[in-house]
């Protein structure tokens, strides 16, 4: 996957200004930065339902949104994207038969994400943590080849959230490249990547361990601000 020169207008006004950025097959990469700061927008062109004023996104080999990577990308927003009125098995059977995948991979899925209790259960009825494992878990149906994840870990427990970094890497181990969202900082450790967002800018695109070199600091909430700090010098200068 690569982006060249991507610029973004919402409302108006620029949200992203210019990225450039490549990311790897068969890693998992963190996109972190503070809510507003333009990750969703660059999440939605990556998956090919932003308009882009400028600049290219090509996603393993095609343009975004092209017809060739309906089956290829799994994407879950940050807002469940399920229906209330069906049981969490329902709704995974009939996300499978929309995107092709094997009928039994609803029930694979569904114990994935910590659902097997909850099966039968109304999405409706469903916690917000347990609506947001619901439509991670379409993301996860078949077997796509890029994954992007938007806030996935928010509302969960430790545990859980344990478990589902665990499975991200290996989906990353089977080949397949995660881009996963997060405004929490403690969650940067977990990638092998590092894209760093604020304001709609690029601060860092480097591994946990190349920006704590960067930055000379072992905490990656205090590299993050040294970023900010370097950034508002070069503006000033």
């Amino acid at each position: 996957m690569s982006v060249a020169g991507l610029r973004v207008e919402r409302g108006g006004r620029e949200v992203l200004h210019g990225l450039e950025f490549e990311v790897p097959r068969g890693s998992v990469v963190g996109l972190l930065g503070p809510s507003g700061c333009g990750k969703t927008t660059l999440m939605r062109a990556l998956v090919g339902v932003q308009i882009v004023r400028a600049g290219t996104v090509t996603v393993l080999g095609h343009p975004a949104g092209s017809k060739e990577l309906r089956r290829k990308v799994g994407y879950a927003t940050q807002n469940p994207a399920v229906y209330v009125d069906l049981t969490v098995l329902e709704n995974l059977r009939y996300f499978a038969s929309v995107l092709g995948a094997p009928r039994d991979d609803a029930d694979r899925v569904i114990e994935e994400v910590g659902l097997g209790e909850s099966r039968d259960q109304l999405v409706g009825s469903l916690s917000g943590g347990q609506s947001s494992r619901a439509s991670l878990a379409v993301a996860l149906l078949g077997t796509p080849e890029l994954v992007v994840l938007d806030e996935p870990t928010v509302g969960l427990d430790p545990v859980l959230r344990e478990e589902l970094w665990g499975m991200f890497h290996e989906l990353a181990g089977s080949g397949a490249t995660l881009l996963v969202s997060s405004h929490v900082m403690d969650e940067a450790a977990r990638c092998e990547r590092l894209l760093l967002l604020r304001d709609g800018h690029l601060l860092a695109d480097d591994t946990p361990d190349g920006l704590r070199a960067r930055t000379g600091t072992h905490d990656l909430d205090e590299a993050f601000l040294r970023l900010i700090g370097e950034k508002k010098q070069e503006a000033s200068a």
